[in-house]
């Protein structure tokens, strides 16, 4: 077995990042690394939040965001970023040839730093190319060797547990290079709590917040949602409005079974985010359907996210609607693609109306549109200003901008952008990771970057995904 890197005592170290002109930093920033995972093409949308919520070591990684410091930050994280899905703290890192050696690495660890034998564990594993076939199994030697170590300094071993773990795993393995880490989150962050019914075709939570954030609304300007089905973009809108954080409604995160985690420190993050939620919308937030069933779910979700007083509900057909009362803003919808519900033909005039909507009647007003279907998308006889490309599940997606309200972009900005809609052709992907290299501190946003230090061995931020071979 060729030697591992156990990044332990590496994560614990002091990180010393380079300042930029006129900045100045403290010789020693302890803390731990971590990792915050996120959809393809949402990484500067997640660095974004990060940085806003006081994180100012950060680098963009492919799949995700890698962020340094305190606990305090993990914290921060984990109830503030509205786009992420989960945040990692790496362990170990290393390469294997056989099966034995990722028993063999992991039961060498040392595991009582993290917890002991009356905790309970869960496993996940995402692989890909290798000596494994099957995540299972992989997921279930690493069980055993934590267990077997236990057993073998205490004479007992921890039990499992996969609903709630006190200590959770993740194991990603790519190519046979291995990254373990502690899971600090454990169920995805999406899941903020208030769907209390699962409905026909969601929108991930996450993802109607990287909608929301990429046509950089912040609760300035209307907002209507004409087919909202169960509401999840109102919901999302409401609490960027009112500058809630998605995780206040969360009842456990996996970092509150680890050894190091601090009660008090968690307590006071908490509280400081809580103190920060405003009351009142400054401008209307509207979600419409013309089906009934769809808007009792999206009232009682409502009900659960504790905006159901601040989101105007109607029952309307599209088209049928007046504005919002304010300036004009945004006309944002998740519209049927004609995948999951309705099909390409029957929706065309769907999306007629909805182009003719804007441009017509609501005259003023800006489209944020997301739909699986281009075809459909230019059916609303719109020039679009931005498209940007965004998984959905198994789909891939569109996030097509039209009208004033649409955010100006910089020249780095234009090239994600671009990037976004190749992600899926090998070449663009070779692209993307090319700009995550060469240009961290060409920053795609308009407000102060971070400040950050580019791993000369970028492999240990991908966390188990593909590094493109670039295209000869």
């Amino acid at each position: 077995m060729q030697v591992g890197i156990i990044m332990d005592e590496q994560n614990k170290r002091t990180h010393e990042i380079p300042p930029q002109n006129g900045q100045v930093l403290p010789n020693q920033l302890p803390g731990y690394s971590y990792f915050a995972t996120c959809a393809r093409g949402v990484e500067p949308l997640l660095a974004q939040e990060l940085w806003d919520l006081g994180i100012k070591h950060i680098e963009l990684g492919l799949g995700g965001v890698h962020f340094y410091g305190p606990l305090e930050c993990l914290y921060y994280a984990n109830l503030g970023a509205r786009t992420a899905i989960r945040v990692l703290l790496p362990l170990m890192e290393f390469d294997i040839r056989h099966q034995d050696d990722l028993y063999e690495a992991v039961y060498h660890y040392s595991w009582e730093d993290h917890m002991t034998a009356d905790h309970t564990l869960a496993v996940d594993c995402n692989l890909r190319d290798s000596v494994y076939s099957h995540s299972q199994y992989a997921l279930l030697r690493v069980k055993d060797a934590i267990c077997d170590r236990f057993r073998e300094k205490t004479g007992r071993r921890p039990s499992i547990d996969r609903e709630w773990p006190m200590i959770a795993i993740n194991l990603h393995m790519n190519r046979n290079h291995v990254v373990v880490s502690l899971d600090t989150s454990w169920e995805s962050l999406h899941k903020r709590g208030y769907r209390p019914i699962q409905p026909r075709a969601p929108l991930n939570e996450a993802l109607a917040a990287a909608i929301l954030l990429r046509a950089d609304y912040q609760g300035q300007m209307p907002l209507y949602d004409p087919m909202c089905g169960a509401a999840t973009l109102p919901i999302e809108a409401a609490w960027i409005a009112t500058n809630r954080a998605p995780g206040l409604t969360r009842k456990w995160f996996a970092f509150q079974g680890w050894l190091h985690h601090d009660i008090g420190m968690f307590a006071k993050v908490r509280n400081e985010l809580r103190a920060k939620v405003r009351n009142k919308l400054e401008h209307p937030v509207v979600a419409a359907d013309e089906r009934g069933d769809a808007m009792h779910l999206g009232t009682e979700a409502a009900k659960l996210a504790g905006v159901s007083n601040q989101i105007e509900f109607r029952v309307e057909s599209l088209g049928k609607g007046r504005p919002p009362e304010g300036p004009p803003g945004w006309v944002m919808c998740n519209a049927p693609y004609g995948v999951r519900i309705g099909t390409t033909e029957v929706l065309r005039e769907t999306y007629k109306r909805l182009g003719g909507l804007v441009a017509g009647p609501w005259k003023g007003w800006s489209l944020a549109l997301f739909t699986a279907t281009p075809e459909l998308a230019r059916e609303t006889g719109l020039a679009f200003d931005q498209s940007w490309s965004y998984p959905n599940g198994a789909l891939r997606c569109h996030l097509y901008l039209w009208g004033p309200h649409v955010p100006l972009l910089d020249a780095s900005q234009q090239r994600q952008m671009r990037q976004s809609v190749q992600a899926d052709s090998p070449k663009g992907q070779w692209q993307k990771l090319g700009q995550n290299e060469r240009h961290f501190f060409d920053w795609p946003i308009h407000r102060p970057p971070p400040t950050g230090k580019i791993l000369k061995d970028r492999q240990r931020g991908f966390l188990g995904r593909d590094r493109p071979r670039r295209p000869g």
